[in-house]
């Protein structure tokens, strides 16, 4: 009798840890079409952020690095989605959400920090030119006045 219950008990565990019971709460197909819906408009809104952050100038390296995790992700979810287990399409969606969570808030940093970045190179460039061209001039002058100088002293003398 006792070895029966452990039998069952043990059975009973092995059926749930499997995943081959059903669980209680079941995904529709609509709800699982909703959630990779919302998860491919999460990734276009994200891919266009990086799109603005790389024209900016900013290393979206690890950004397109998440961003492809997100879409294998989705791309599991719509996989599972058309095999009919809305339960693991549901879950991929979702993980790739996750996945993407303050990812848009990220890549609005970067182009912030690119685009100040570029306007001080910029500044940097005209200003360090304008100076040294000035440099230059009046540099130039002050040695065609020594020498000019230094000529009509040896005129003089001679």
């Amino acid at each position: 009798m006792r070895f029966r219950r452990v039998v069952c008990c043990v059975l009973v565990l092995f059926v749930f840890f499997c995943g081959v019971c059903v669980p209680c709460f079941g995904f529709s197909g609509e709800d699982a079409s909703l959630v990779i819906s919302a998860a491919e408009g999460g990734i276009v809104a994200c891919y266009e952020a990086v799109s603005d952050a790389q024209e900016a100038g900013a290393n979206v390296s690890a950004l397109l690095s998440v961003l492809d995790e997100a879409g294998w992700l989705l791309s599991r979810a719509k996989l599972a989605y058309a095999t009919g287990d809305f339960g693991s399409a549901v879950s991929f969606a979702n993980q790739s959400r996750l996945k993407l969570n303050g990812f848009i808030a990220e890549a609005e940093v970067l182009r912030e920090t690119a685009l100040r970045q570029g306007h001080l190179d910029f500044m940097i460039n005209v200003v360090g030119s304008a100076v040294g061209a000035v440099a230059v001039v009046v540099g130039g002058f002050a040695v065609w006045i020594f020498l000019k100088r230094k000529y009509d002293r040896v005129e003089a003398r001679s």
